[in-house]
């Protein structure tokens, strides 16, 4: 595993972590934990393509994520079951909302954009170390 997957999968699991903080906090609106559940995708997406372009990572975090929600629509018995525990709840959520769809959009979407961000920060910041070195 390269640095690059190492940091996304340390980023990731705070992100899990901060995800369910965030249902147990009573003053804290539900779509955080949707906000969180996004960006969570979008970092495990770039666990598995760390080189890929951005907009393929945000393409395929938004398929899953939506795909994920439609889901919820389907009402199986099997699945139904599987809502029920742990595991299915936070991973397959309980029912459809559009609300769900837009925080996802944001989440993923600003995830970039702080991503897009700190990546140039970092990049001219070596820059300016090596230029500085010679």
């Amino acid at each position: 595993m390269n640095k690059t997957r190492i940091t996304y999968f340390v980023v990731f699991l705070s992100i899990i972590f901060l995800g369910i903080l965030s249902r147990k906090i009573p003053f804290i609106p539900l779509w955080i934990g949707d906000f969180f559940y996004a960006v969570m995708i979008y970092f495990l997406v770039r666990i598995f393509f760390p080189s890929k372009k951005f907009w393929l990572v945000i393409l395929l975090s938004l398929f899953i994520c939506y795909g994920i929600e439609f889901l919820q629509l389907y009402q199986g018995n099997w699945i139904v079951k599987l809502r029920k525990t742990l595991f299915g709840r936070y991973v397959l959520g309980q029912g459809f909302l559009w609300s769900d769809i837009l925080a996802y959009t944001f989440g993923i979407s600003l995830t970039f954009i702080i991503e897009k961000s700190f990546l140039k920060y970092y990049h001219n910041e070596s820059r300016f170390r090596i230029k500085q070195q010679k």
